[in-house]
Protein backbone atom coordinates (compact mmCIF):
# COMPACT_ATOMS: atom_id res chain seq x y z
CA UNK A 1 0.00 0.00 0.00
CA UNK A 2 1.29 3.45 -1.13
CA UNK A 3 2.05 5.99 1.52
CA UNK A 4 3.13 9.01 2.20
CA UNK A 5 6.81 9.21 4.16
CA UNK A 6 8.60 12.18 6.11
CA UNK A 7 11.99 12.78 3.93
CA UNK A 8 13.39 13.61 7.20
CA UNK A 9 12.67 10.78 10.07
CA UNK A 10 10.94 8.33 7.91
CA UNK A 11 7.82 8.48 9.53
CA UNK A 12 4.93 7.02 7.23
CA UNK A 13 1.35 8.41 7.25
CA UNK A 14 -1.79 7.25 5.09
CA UNK A 15 -2.70 10.22 4.59
CA UNK A 16 -0.60 13.56 3.40
CA UNK A 17 -0.10 15.83 6.83
CA UNK A 18 1.45 19.26 6.48
CA UNK A 19 3.72 18.43 9.71
CA UNK A 20 5.24 15.23 10.43
CA UNK A 21 4.43 13.73 13.72
CA UNK A 22 7.51 12.26 13.86
CA UNK A 23 9.83 14.76 13.67
CA UNK A 24 7.79 17.95 13.72
CA UNK A 25 9.39 18.87 10.41
CA UNK A 26 6.80 21.07 8.52
CA UNK A 27 6.23 19.96 4.15
CA UNK A 28 8.59 16.80 4.62
CA UNK A 29 5.51 13.99 4.20
CA UNK A 30 5.77 12.92 0.40
CA UNK A 31 3.61 10.29 -1.39
CA UNK A 32 6.31 6.60 -2.14
CA UNK A 33 5.22 3.84 -3.67
CA UNK A 34 6.59 0.55 -1.93
CA UNK A 35 8.59 -1.72 -3.54
CA UNK A 36 7.66 -4.87 -5.40
CA UNK A 37 6.95 -7.51 -3.31
CA UNK A 38 9.47 -10.52 -2.91
CA UNK A 39 8.76 -13.96 -4.11
CA UNK A 40 7.79 -16.33 -1.70
CA UNK A 41 10.53 -19.23 -0.99
CA UNK A 42 9.41 -22.32 0.75
CA UNK A 43 12.41 -23.05 2.24
CA UNK A 44 13.64 -23.68 6.23
CA UNK A 45 16.08 -21.40 7.97
CA UNK A 46 19.09 -23.28 9.63
CA UNK A 47 19.22 -23.21 13.17
CA UNK A 48 23.28 -23.01 14.59
CA UNK A 49 24.57 -22.92 18.13
CA UNK A 50 26.95 -20.34 19.01
CA UNK A 51 29.78 -23.09 19.89
CA UNK A 52 29.08 -24.25 16.46
CA UNK A 53 30.42 -20.50 14.66
CA UNK A 54 33.84 -20.13 13.36
CA UNK A 55 35.53 -16.59 14.97
CA UNK A 56 36.12 -14.04 13.19
CA UNK A 57 38.78 -13.06 11.69
CA UNK A 58 39.55 -9.72 11.00
CA UNK A 59 42.04 -8.86 8.27
CA UNK A 60 41.67 -5.35 7.95
CA UNK A 61 43.17 -3.10 4.70
CA UNK A 62 45.39 -0.47 6.17
CA UNK A 63 43.97 3.08 4.54
CA UNK A 64 47.41 4.68 3.98
CA UNK A 65 46.26 7.83 6.58
CA UNK A 66 46.85 6.87 10.34
CA UNK A 67 44.23 8.77 11.65
CA UNK A 68 41.49 7.58 9.48
CA UNK A 69 42.66 3.40 10.20
CA UNK A 70 42.92 4.94 14.43
CA UNK A 71 39.27 6.02 14.04
CA UNK A 72 38.33 2.52 12.83
CA UNK A 73 39.97 0.37 15.19
CA UNK A 74 43.23 -0.48 12.65
CA UNK A 75 41.84 -0.33 9.14
CA UNK A 76 38.66 -1.75 6.89
CA UNK A 77 37.45 -4.70 7.67
CA UNK A 78 36.66 -6.43 3.85
CA UNK A 79 32.30 -6.99 3.93
CA UNK A 80 32.14 -4.15 5.84
CA UNK A 81 29.59 -1.26 5.32
CA UNK A 82 30.97 1.77 6.24
CA UNK A 83 28.63 5.16 6.41
CA UNK A 84 30.84 8.70 5.82
CA UNK A 85 28.44 11.65 6.96
CA UNK A 86 29.10 15.36 6.72
CA UNK A 87 29.04 18.76 5.36
CA UNK A 88 29.20 19.69 1.64
CA UNK A 89 32.53 21.14 0.74
CA UNK A 90 34.08 19.38 3.89
CA UNK A 91 36.35 16.75 1.91
CA UNK A 92 34.62 13.79 1.88
CA UNK A 93 35.32 13.21 -1.69
CA UNK A 94 38.73 14.19 -1.10
CA UNK A 95 38.77 11.57 1.73
CA UNK A 96 37.69 8.10 -0.22
CA UNK A 97 40.01 9.46 -3.16
CA UNK A 98 43.07 9.83 -0.60
CA UNK A 99 41.80 5.94 0.56
CA UNK A 100 41.73 4.34 -3.10
CA UNK A 101 44.68 5.97 -3.81
CA UNK A 102 46.71 4.39 -1.10
CA UNK A 103 44.70 0.97 -1.82
CA UNK A 104 45.41 0.98 -5.38
CA UNK A 105 48.93 1.43 -4.50
CA UNK A 106 49.35 -1.69 -2.78
CA UNK A 107 48.11 -3.49 -6.08
CA UNK A 108 44.15 -3.73 -4.70
CA UNK A 109 41.79 -2.87 -7.30
CA UNK A 110 39.01 -0.26 -6.31
CA UNK A 111 36.19 1.54 -7.80
CA UNK A 112 34.81 4.62 -7.35
CA UNK A 113 30.91 4.92 -8.13
CA UNK A 114 29.92 8.47 -8.40
CA UNK A 115 26.48 9.35 -9.27
CA UNK A 116 26.93 13.06 -8.26
CA UNK A 117 30.01 14.40 -10.45
CA UNK A 118 31.07 13.41 -13.98
CA UNK A 119 34.22 11.38 -14.85
CA UNK A 120 36.11 14.98 -15.82
CA UNK A 121 35.52 16.63 -12.60
CA UNK A 122 36.87 13.61 -10.55
CA UNK A 123 39.27 13.85 -12.84
CA UNK A 124 40.47 17.63 -12.33
CA UNK A 125 40.75 16.08 -7.61
CA UNK A 126 42.46 13.29 -9.01
CA UNK A 127 44.65 15.34 -10.27
CA UNK A 128 45.39 17.84 -7.61
CA UNK A 129 45.91 15.21 -5.38
CA UNK A 130 48.67 13.66 -7.59
CA UNK A 131 46.79 10.42 -8.39
CA UNK A 132 46.53 8.77 -11.40
CA UNK A 133 46.84 4.90 -10.41
CA UNK A 134 45.65 2.71 -13.01
CA UNK A 135 43.64 0.19 -10.22
CA UNK A 136 41.50 3.40 -9.46
CA UNK A 137 38.06 2.21 -11.82
CA UNK A 138 35.16 4.76 -12.38
CA UNK A 139 31.68 4.06 -12.22
CA UNK A 140 29.39 7.11 -13.22
CA UNK A 141 25.89 5.15 -12.64
CA UNK A 142 22.94 6.05 -10.62
CA UNK A 143 21.45 2.91 -11.38
CA UNK A 144 22.35 0.60 -8.46
CA UNK A 145 21.44 -2.74 -9.92
CA UNK A 146 23.61 -2.51 -13.28
CA UNK A 147 26.43 -0.77 -11.08
CA UNK A 148 26.83 -3.65 -8.73
CA UNK A 149 26.43 -5.95 -12.10
CA UNK A 150 29.65 -4.22 -13.00
CA UNK A 151 31.25 -4.33 -10.28
CA UNK A 152 30.90 -7.93 -9.56
CA UNK A 153 32.40 -8.26 -13.15
CA UNK A 154 36.04 -6.62 -11.34
CA UNK A 155 35.65 -8.00 -7.99
CA UNK A 156 37.33 -5.23 -6.55
CA UNK A 157 38.42 -4.90 -2.71
CA UNK A 158 36.81 -1.42 -1.91
CA UNK A 159 33.59 0.06 -3.57
CA UNK A 160 33.14 3.65 -2.67
CA UNK A 161 29.60 5.05 -3.49
CA UNK A 162 29.30 8.98 -3.84
CA UNK A 163 26.83 9.05 -2.92
CA UNK A 164 23.79 7.26 -1.38
CA UNK A 165 21.52 9.87 -1.78
CA UNK A 166 21.77 9.84 -5.74
CA UNK A 167 21.55 6.18 -6.61
CA UNK A 168 18.50 4.65 -7.39
CA UNK A 169 17.04 0.98 -7.39
CA UNK A 170 14.39 0.59 -10.12
CA UNK A 171 12.50 -1.78 -8.53
CA UNK A 172 10.77 1.28 -6.03
CA UNK A 173 9.23 3.97 -7.94
CA UNK A 174 9.85 6.73 -5.72
CA UNK A 175 12.35 9.17 -6.96
CA UNK A 176 16.67 8.84 -5.59
CA UNK A 177 16.96 10.19 -2.30
CA UNK A 178 13.90 9.31 -0.97
CA UNK A 179 13.11 7.42 2.00
CA UNK A 180 12.08 4.24 0.55
CA UNK A 181 15.36 4.28 -1.97
CA UNK A 182 17.74 5.30 0.40
CA UNK A 183 17.19 1.99 2.74
CA UNK A 184 16.49 -0.52 -0.38
CA UNK A 185 19.74 1.10 -1.87
CA UNK A 186 21.93 0.32 1.66
CA UNK A 187 19.94 -3.01 1.82
CA UNK A 188 21.39 -3.62 -1.48
CA UNK A 189 24.80 -3.03 -0.55
CA UNK A 190 24.94 -4.44 2.81
CA UNK A 191 23.59 -8.20 0.87
CA UNK A 192 26.26 -7.28 -1.66
CA UNK A 193 29.21 -6.59 0.87
CA UNK A 194 28.62 -9.78 2.94
CA UNK A 195 28.03 -12.11 0.04
CA UNK A 196 31.17 -11.17 -1.73
CA UNK A 197 33.35 -9.88 0.90
CA UNK A 198 34.33 -6.59 -0.31
CA UNK A 199 34.00 -3.23 1.47
CA UNK A 200 31.36 -0.67 0.66
CA UNK A 201 32.12 3.31 1.85
CA UNK A 202 29.01 5.06 1.14
CA UNK A 203 28.92 8.81 1.73
CA UNK A 204 25.51 10.62 2.89
CA UNK A 205 24.88 14.30 3.08
CA UNK A 206 23.47 15.91 6.10
CA UNK A 207 20.52 18.02 7.02
CA UNK A 208 20.31 21.51 8.12
CA UNK A 209 20.59 20.23 11.97
CA UNK A 210 24.06 18.30 11.42
CA UNK A 211 21.90 14.71 11.26
CA UNK A 212 22.20 12.38 8.41
CA UNK A 213 19.54 12.91 5.45
CA UNK A 214 17.64 10.11 5.23
CA UNK A 215 15.60 6.87 7.77
CA UNK A 216 17.00 6.60 10.50
CA UNK A 217 17.26 2.84 9.60
CA UNK A 218 20.25 3.85 7.31
CA UNK A 219 22.46 4.56 10.41
CA UNK A 220 21.10 0.86 12.04
CA UNK A 221 22.02 -1.43 8.92
CA UNK A 222 25.44 -0.22 8.78
CA UNK A 223 28.83 -1.60 10.56
CA UNK A 224 29.98 2.12 10.80
CA UNK A 225 29.39 5.62 11.13
CA UNK A 226 31.73 8.15 10.70
CA UNK A 227 31.17 12.36 10.76
CA UNK A 228 33.28 14.71 9.17
CA UNK A 229 33.45 18.00 11.18
CA UNK A 230 34.95 21.31 11.06
CA UNK A 231 34.45 24.86 9.36
CA UNK A 232 34.97 24.66 5.24
CA UNK A 233 36.77 28.15 6.09
CA UNK A 234 39.17 26.42 8.51
CA UNK A 235 42.28 24.23 7.60
CA UNK A 236 41.52 21.52 9.88
CA UNK A 237 38.88 18.29 9.72
CA UNK A 238 37.59 16.00 12.35
CA UNK A 239 36.59 12.36 11.77
CA UNK A 240 34.59 11.13 14.58
CA UNK A 241 33.30 7.70 14.79
CA UNK A 242 30.03 7.68 16.70
CA UNK A 243 28.84 3.54 15.26
CA UNK A 244 31.71 0.70 14.79
CA UNK A 245 31.39 -2.81 15.14
CA UNK A 246 34.76 -3.43 14.33
CA UNK A 247 36.07 -1.04 16.85
CA UNK A 248 35.96 1.45 19.71
CA UNK A 249 33.29 4.10 19.02
CA UNK A 250 33.75 8.14 19.82
CA UNK A 251 37.30 7.49 18.16
CA UNK A 252 38.33 11.17 16.38
CA UNK A 253 41.07 11.85 14.04
CA UNK A 254 42.31 14.98 13.57
CA UNK A 255 43.54 16.32 9.59
CA UNK A 256 44.53 19.44 7.79
CA UNK A 257 43.25 20.19 4.59
CA UNK A 258 45.98 21.26 2.29
CA UNK A 259 46.35 22.29 -1.68
CA UNK A 260 47.31 18.35 -1.90
CA UNK A 261 44.78 16.94 0.01
CA UNK A 262 44.03 15.82 3.70
CA UNK A 263 47.37 15.14 5.89
CA UNK A 264 46.40 13.48 9.28
CA UNK A 265 47.41 15.07 12.48
CA UNK A 266 49.41 12.53 14.36
CA UNK A 267 49.80 14.94 17.34
CA UNK A 268 46.70 16.64 17.73
CA UNK A 269 47.26 18.38 20.88
CA UNK A 270 49.42 20.72 19.34
CA UNK A 271 46.75 21.95 17.01
CA UNK A 272 44.09 22.97 19.87
CA UNK A 273 46.99 24.58 21.80
CA UNK A 274 48.17 28.48 21.31
CA UNK A 275 51.29 29.20 23.59
CA UNK A 276 50.79 32.87 22.72
CA UNK A 277 47.18 33.32 24.26
CA UNK A 278 48.22 31.13 27.81
CA UNK A 279 48.86 33.88 29.94
CA UNK A 280 45.89 35.66 29.47
CA UNK A 281 43.17 35.95 32.04
CA UNK A 282 40.31 33.31 30.46
CA UNK A 283 42.81 30.98 29.16
CA UNK A 284 42.90 27.52 30.47
CA UNK A 285 44.30 24.20 28.97
CA UNK A 286 42.09 20.92 29.88
CA UNK A 287 42.85 17.54 29.62
CA UNK A 288 40.15 15.60 28.25
CA UNK A 289 39.47 12.20 26.19
CA UNK A 290 38.23 11.27 22.53
CA UNK A 291 37.39 7.72 22.89
CA UNK A 292 40.89 6.31 24.37
CA UNK A 293 42.81 9.17 23.12
CA UNK A 294 43.52 12.14 25.77
CA UNK A 295 43.95 15.84 23.89
CA UNK A 296 44.83 18.48 25.42
CA UNK A 297 42.79 21.56 24.15
CA UNK A 298 42.81 25.01 25.42
CA UNK A 299 39.53 26.86 26.40
CA UNK A 300 38.92 30.26 26.28
CA UNK A 301 36.20 32.25 28.06
CA UNK A 302 35.05 36.05 28.16
CA UNK A 303 33.35 37.48 31.10
CA UNK A 304 32.12 41.09 30.48
CA UNK A 305 29.26 43.99 31.61
CA UNK A 306 26.39 43.25 30.03
CA UNK A 307 23.82 46.16 29.42
CA UNK A 308 20.93 43.45 28.16
CA UNK A 309 17.87 42.81 30.29
CA UNK A 310 19.03 39.39 29.81
CA UNK A 311 22.73 38.24 29.75
CA UNK A 312 24.33 36.59 26.95
CA UNK A 313 25.35 32.77 27.56
CA UNK A 314 27.05 32.33 24.12
CA UNK A 315 29.53 29.10 24.10
CA UNK A 316 31.41 27.73 20.42
CA UNK A 317 32.17 23.87 21.18
CA UNK A 318 30.35 23.49 24.43
CA UNK A 319 27.30 22.86 25.56
CA UNK A 320 25.74 26.54 26.63
CA UNK A 321 23.44 24.40 29.31
CA UNK A 322 26.05 22.72 30.99
CA UNK A 323 27.62 26.43 30.36
CA UNK A 324 24.97 27.93 32.26
CA UNK A 325 25.06 25.20 34.70
CA UNK A 326 28.29 25.84 35.70
CA UNK A 327 27.88 29.51 36.19
CA UNK A 328 25.22 29.04 38.77
CA UNK A 329 27.32 26.83 40.81
CA UNK A 330 30.50 29.58 40.95
CA UNK A 331 28.07 32.20 41.96
CA UNK A 332 26.45 29.92 44.05
CA UNK A 333 29.66 27.97 45.90
CA UNK A 334 32.32 30.89 45.15
CA UNK A 335 30.85 33.79 45.46
CA UNK A 336 31.43 35.21 41.71
CA UNK A 337 28.39 37.22 40.04
CA UNK A 338 27.79 36.32 36.49
CA UNK A 339 24.11 38.16 36.41
CA UNK A 340 25.17 41.42 34.89
CA UNK A 341 27.97 39.49 32.84
CA UNK A 342 27.60 38.48 29.54
CA UNK A 343 29.35 34.94 29.21
CA UNK A 344 31.37 33.92 25.92
CA UNK A 345 33.12 30.27 26.17
CA UNK A 346 34.85 29.38 22.98
CA UNK A 347 37.43 25.82 22.35
CA UNK A 348 40.36 26.70 20.21
CA UNK A 349 40.75 24.40 17.20
CA UNK A 350 36.86 23.75 16.34
CA UNK A 351 36.72 20.76 18.72
CA UNK A 352 33.73 19.68 19.93
CA UNK A 353 33.49 19.12 24.33
CA UNK A 354 31.34 16.81 25.51
CA UNK A 355 32.68 14.33 28.37
CA UNK A 356 31.92 16.04 32.12
CA UNK A 357 35.93 15.98 32.37
CA UNK A 358 36.50 19.34 31.32
CA UNK A 359 34.23 20.58 33.91
CA UNK A 360 36.73 22.36 36.03
CA UNK A 361 38.76 24.12 33.14
CA UNK A 362 35.71 25.85 32.02
CA UNK A 363 34.48 26.69 35.36
CA UNK A 364 38.37 28.12 35.99
CA UNK A 365 38.13 29.95 32.85
CA UNK A 366 35.35 31.96 33.48
CA UNK A 367 36.79 32.38 37.01
CA UNK A 368 40.03 33.96 35.74
CA UNK A 369 38.16 36.18 33.39
CA UNK A 370 35.78 37.27 35.81
CA UNK A 371 39.19 38.00 38.51
CA UNK A 372 40.92 39.30 35.57
CA UNK A 373 43.83 37.26 36.86
CA UNK A 374 45.81 34.74 34.38
CA UNK A 375 46.45 31.11 35.62
CA UNK A 376 50.13 29.93 36.62
CA UNK A 377 52.39 29.23 33.30
CA UNK A 378 52.65 25.75 32.74
CA UNK A 379 49.47 24.05 34.38
CA UNK A 380 46.49 22.11 32.93
CA UNK A 381 43.34 20.77 34.44
CA UNK A 382 40.95 18.26 34.52
CA UNK A 383 37.48 17.23 36.58
CA UNK A 384 33.97 17.33 36.92
CA UNK A 385 32.18 19.34 38.74
CA UNK A 386 28.76 18.39 40.78
CA UNK A 387 26.08 20.77 42.06
CA UNK A 388 27.36 20.86 44.87
CA UNK A 389 30.85 22.37 44.21
CA UNK A 390 32.53 19.11 44.69
CA UNK A 391 35.04 18.48 42.04
CA UNK A 392 34.74 14.97 41.33
CA UNK A 393 37.21 12.16 39.71
CA UNK A 394 37.26 11.36 36.65
CA UNK A 395 38.11 8.23 34.12
CA UNK A 396 41.61 7.68 32.72
CA UNK A 397 43.32 10.10 34.16
CA UNK A 398 46.79 8.52 33.95
CA UNK A 399 46.78 8.98 30.54
CA UNK A 400 46.02 12.76 30.85
CA UNK A 401 48.40 12.99 33.47
CA UNK A 402 51.34 11.56 30.54
CA UNK A 403 49.57 13.36 27.74
CA UNK A 404 50.34 16.71 29.57
CA UNK A 405 53.80 15.63 30.75
CA UNK A 406 55.04 14.53 27.41
CA UNK A 407 53.79 18.09 25.99
CA UNK A 408 55.96 19.83 28.46
CA UNK A 409 53.61 20.99 30.80
CA UNK A 410 54.92 21.04 34.93
CA UNK A 411 51.88 21.71 36.81
CA UNK A 412 48.12 19.70 36.93
CA UNK A 413 45.28 20.48 39.04
CA UNK A 414 43.13 17.50 39.05
CA UNK A 415 40.50 16.19 41.86
CA UNK A 416 42.32 14.20 44.76
CA UNK A 417 40.99 11.27 44.59
CA UNK A 418 42.49 10.88 40.99
CA UNK A 419 45.87 11.82 41.93
CA UNK A 420 45.97 10.21 45.11
CA UNK A 421 45.28 6.69 43.56
CA UNK A 422 47.02 7.30 40.47
CA UNK A 423 49.89 4.96 39.81
CA UNK A 424 51.63 6.44 37.07
CA UNK A 425 54.78 8.33 38.22
CA UNK A 426 55.04 11.83 36.22
CA UNK A 427 57.09 14.91 36.79
CA UNK A 428 54.59 17.11 37.64
CA UNK A 429 53.63 19.71 40.40
CA UNK A 430 50.56 17.95 41.77
CA UNK A 431 47.68 20.33 42.81
CA UNK A 432 44.96 18.18 44.41
CA UNK A 433 41.29 19.67 45.10
CA UNK A 434 38.24 18.69 46.14
CA UNK A 435 35.31 21.46 45.70
CA UNK A 436 35.55 24.64 43.54
CA UNK A 437 36.25 26.84 46.01
CA UNK A 438 39.58 25.22 47.32
CA UNK A 439 40.86 25.43 43.53
CA UNK A 440 39.65 29.12 42.54
CA UNK A 441 41.76 29.81 46.03
CA UNK A 442 45.06 27.76 44.81
CA UNK A 443 44.61 28.72 41.41
CA UNK A 444 44.04 32.81 41.29
CA UNK A 445 43.84 34.10 44.88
Amino acid sequence: MAGFYCQECGYKSLKWLGRCPGCGSWGTLIEESPSKGHKKVSRQARLLKVSEVEGLKEKRLPTGLSELDQVLGGGIVPGSLILLGGDPGIGKSTLLLQVLKNLAEDGHKVIYLSGEESPQQIKLRAERLNISQENILLLPETDLAVALSSVEEVSPILLAVDSIQTVFWPEVSSAPGSVSQVRECTNKLLEFAKAKNIAVILVGHVTKEGMLAGPRVLEHLVDTVLYFEGERTAHFRILRAVKNRFGSTNEIGVFEMTSSGLKPISNPSAVFLTRETLDAPGSVICATLEGTRPILVEVQALVSRSYLATPRRTSVGFDPQRLAMIAAILEKKAGLSFYDQDIYLNVVGGLKLTEPGVDLAVAIALASSRLDRPLPQGLFLFGEIGLTGEVRQVSYPEARLKEGEKLGFSKVCAPRENLKNTSVQVKLEQLSVSNLQEAIETLLL
